[in-house]
């Protein structure tokens, strides 16, 4: 649930390199929408937000800031 995704996804791309891509897996539909908005306001690069199944998103993401 959101924000606990983001929470998570944060954590994550704290642990990659700059420029290195993480895709976060959502099934949530609120967080379809939120996980990108708040990467965007974190400084991240949002390079897709894909239906990969019915209720099922994959968000690509790209480290751009620390």
């Amino acid at each position: 649930m959101c924000p606990y995704t983001f929470v998570r996804t944060r954590l994550a791309l704290e642990d990659l390199p700059l420029g290195a891509r993480l895709d976060v897996l959502v099934d949530h539909e609120p967080a379809r929408r939120n996980v990108p908005r708040s990467a965007i306001e974190w400084g991240q690069e949002v390079l897709a937000v894909d239906e990969v199944a019915p209720g099922r998103w994959r968000i690509a993401l790209c480290k751009r800031a620390c």
